[in-house]
């Protein structure tokens, strides 16, 4: 089997620089784990707060610290820093070569979808974004790394696509189309993309970033890993 994990960034139409920030760092054991934080405010301010977020918790994830205490150390950092003032959303997907699961770690109130054992379910169970008090704590699932398992995370950019337009995208719905055409993770981040610029008339009202990981069953059995980052340069 392999696990893919596809990228999908865009800025907010005319803003010069993304309120959210997307790292993959490589775990202890082997594993990889993928963390979004999208900062409160829009621009270079919302910027420097998911970068001080992410990079606070790669660090930590790097040396072995479990996500869920790695989520909460962020967030107390963050409160610290600006005294509870400024709020960031955070999720973590981490896969774990040990137990061979994936960790879904989730501090946001956009939801995530998971599809697993051919349905797909919404993970919306309340979420507190971290930063306004200590001891934020997440929302934690761990699932096993099966075939055919997709999970998408995103910022609230792709949850409210055409709300401005009175035309808001049907989330649930373009993930599942997604799904039953067996698209590869990028294309399907891609597609979601496209799909969120259509309602938006391509002129975006906040930043939007997707992340989708699938497990397939056909990879290469070379052990080679393999990262492609596509960057516009406009």
């Amino acid at each position: 089997m392999e696990v893919q994990i596809g990228v999908a960034k865009i800025n907010k139409y005319a803003v010069s620089e993304s309120g959210d920030t997307l790292e993959v760092v490589e775990r202890p054991n082997g594993g990889l784990s993928v963390v979004l934080a999208d900062g409160q405010r829009s621009g270079k301010s919302a910027k420097r707060i998911s970068t001080m977020v992410v990079r606070k918790v790669i660090s930590l994830l790097a040396e072995g610290v479990r996500d869920g205490a790695a989520a909460r150390a962020a967030s107390d950092y963050l409160f610290a820093a600006r005294d509870g003032k400024v709020l960031s959303t955070l999720n973590i997907l981490s896969i774990d070569m040990i137990s061979r699961s994936l960790v879904i770690s989730r501090n946001n109130e956009a939801p995530i979808y998971l599809y697993d054992n051919n349905e797909l379910q919404l993970m919306d169970e309340e979420s507190e974004s971290i930063g306004a008090k200590r001891n934020v704590r997440p929302i934690i699932h761990e699932v096993p790394l099966e075939k055919d398992l997709t999970v998408v995370v995103f910022s609230d950019g792709l949850n409210h696509a055409g709300t401005y337009y009175d035309q808001k995208m049907n989330v649930f719905e373009e993930v599942s189309e997604a799904i039953q055409k067996n698209m590869l993770a990028q294309d399907m981040a891609n597609c979601l993309m496209e799909r969120a610029l259509f309602f938006e008339h391509d002129k975006p009202r906040d930043d939007i970033s997707i992340v989708v990981l699938r497990v397939i069953q056909d990879g290469p059995i070379s052990g080679v890993r393999r990262m492609s980052v596509y960057l516009p340069m406009l």
